[in-house]
């Protein structure tokens, strides 16, 4: 005859031994999402995808976001008022910083410096300076389309006497 005690130390086993079973059949359920992920320049996986520190983009983290900025571009450029400027060429390079890039000839040479600016995504942003020193200022923001691959800008230039002109402007 079995005792009570031999019956419960039984039971115990068997609840035991389905508990392993059921715990290890779980886990094996749970894939790793990010197990064949691997993101670059510091990003991280998180349930498949790479979130990216700033100044990188793609899929895995593997391109510098400032990258689609820097090249020659064709300039057309218009006060808001409506006067076209001629088309010129600006020059956009890497700056410093991951998020940084320097524009030269900006605004058909206005400016004899480059003229600095921040990337954020598709955004591209002239924090007010005054690249010279002369007292003229320019500040704006222009949008990345990576559909036609332009940028299209406003921005603004002002006179060492304060006076402002707005310009727009699409750069293929």
């Amino acid at each position: 005859m079995l005792s009570m005690k031999s019956i419960r130390n039984a039971a115990f086993s068997a609840l035991l031994t389905i508990g392993a079973f059921s715990a290890i059949t779980y886990t094996s359920c749970n894939k790793d999402e990010c197990k064949d992920v691997v993101c670059k320049n510091g990003g991280t996986c998180t349930a498949g995808v790479c979130s990216c520190p700033t100044g990188y983009e793609g899929t895995n983290c593997e391109s510098e976001g400032r990258a689609k900025f820097v090249k020659t571009w064709t300039a057309s450029d218009k006060e808001v008022s409506g006067t076209s400027l001629p088309a010129y060429s600006a020059i956009i390079t890497s700056g410093t910083a991951i998020i940084d890039i320097k524009i030269s000839k900006f605004s058909d040479s206005y400016f004899t410096n480059e003229v600095k600016a921040t990337v954020s995504g598709s955004t591209i942003t002239i924090p007010s300076q005054a690249p010279d020193n002369d007292g003229y200022t320019v500040e704006g923001t222009g949008t990345y389309n990576s559909t036609d691959k332009k940028i299209t800008w406003s921005y603004t230039i002002k006179n060492p006497t304060g006076v402002s002109k707005s310009y727009s402007g699409t750069w293929n």
